[in-house]
């Protein structure tokens, strides 16, 4: 079946799970404004997403899904929204039955999906894409929705967006450096020690929260992984690390624990600062030279910023470190998950030695 290219440029993306999720779309964001910057680029996003919808540079309209379990009157509202912006297409990165219902009612004529499941039947562009056999990143599959779109509105050629994802202005990125060494330079021990004068010029964010939705290092680990990436960059006299432990809402108990243990051992390590809203969190990960995570919203954000990362994934085909790669450049990202012989959650047979020198390495790689 064959479509002509629409006459106008109003498009609507559907990506309504997640913030890790979201965030891997933008590449696909990136690739369609990127190739014609005069489409009009709406995102549909539950309100837990909105603020990133909103500061993201390829977006030009948010529209807030209410969920599967809102009131009918709210699903009515959100139909009479999408009619009234007469959208020329719908690109569903990740579709159900009751977005694709919605779409077809809403007389979108452009109406592309993933072939998956039952919910496709509302969709005239279905692509066979099989993620669940975790071939490629999730960034990689949105990217090749995009590409479709593409080429039905005449431009076949167009190329994938490179990183970063989520470029930042360089003022915005070196004010909230500056807060940040200042928050680390009277913490820990190091801080006061005689024969070192010079505070941190690197700073690496653990993040030990899962938000959970996804497995992830015990804190025991993750204090063990920094204190033997600590060894090994203070044998490289100009590579000096500060510590910063990042949490999520209801995570603040367990990110003070792991700060107090870096502590502890000698490193110098502080709570990364509060921040008023997920956007001035990502301005904080922006100004950090690295981000260690499991494979969760906050990890998705550094490599839309394009810092380095070291992820931790578990092992299951659905959710393996390749199909939930970060979009940072390749050389930026590592990621490790417990070995072929082990239970593809257990995340207790993490190589933890093996990691810490290649995170080490990679500092060591990127500094001054």
């Amino acid at each position: 079946m064959s479509h002509p290219p629409p006459a106008a440029s109003r498009i609507l993306v559907v990506r309504n799970d997640k913030l890790g999720d979201f965030m891997l779309a933008w590449p696909a964001l990136a690739t369609l404004k990127q190739a014609d910057s005069s489409l009009h680029i709406s995102v549909l996003v539950p309100h837990y997403t909105a603020a990133m919808a909103a500061a993201c540079p390829w977006v030009d309209e948010v529209m807030i899904d209410p969920g599967d379990k809102a009131e009918r009157r709210e699903q009515n509202d959100l139909l009479a929204r999408m009619k009234a912006s007469r959208f020329d297409a719908v690109l569903t990165l990740f579709s159900t039955p009751r977005i694709g219902s919605l779409c077809w009612r809403a007389g979108i004529v452009l109406r592309i999906a993933p072939a998956t499941k039952w919910a496709q039947v509302f969709y005239n562009v279905r692509i066979r894409q099989r993620r669940s056999r975790s071939e490629k990143p999730e960034y990689q599959y949105n990217v090749e929705l995009a590409q479709v779109l593409l080429k039905y509105l005449g431009k076949s050629d167009a190329p994938s967006a490179q990183p970063p994802f989520w470029p930042l202005d360089a003022a915005t990125v070196n004010q909230t450096r500056t807060r940040l060494l200042a928050t680390i330079q009277n913490a820990g021990p190091r801080a006061h020690d005689a024969t070192s004068t010079n505070t941190a010029r690197q700073l690496i964010v653990i993040h030990p929260g899962s938000g959970g939705s996804a497995v992830n290092l015990t804190l025991d680990q993750y204090a063990t992984l920094a204190h033997q990436i600590q060894q090994q960059i203070d044998t490289q006299p100009d590579t000096r690390a500060g510590w910063l432990i990042s949490a999520g809402p209801g995570e603040e108990a367990q990110a003070a624990e792991l700060c107090q243990t870096l502590q502890a051992d000698g490193l110098t390590a502080a709570l990364l600062p509060a921040s008023a809203n997920v956007v001035e969190f990502g301005h904080s990960l922006a100004s950090a030279d690295l981000l260690i995570a499991g494979s969760t919203g906050p990890l998705h954000m550094a490599g839309c910023l394009n810092i380095a990362t070291a992820g931790f994934y578990p092992a299951k085909r659905s959710a393996t470190a390749l199909r939930w790669q970060t979009c940072n450049a390749a050389g930026k990202r590592l990621a490790f998950s417990p070995p072929p012989n082990t239970h593809a959650q257990d995340m207790s047979a993490v190589d933890i030695p093996t990691a810490a020198r290649s995170i080490a390495a990679l500092l060591m790689l990127d500094s001054p």
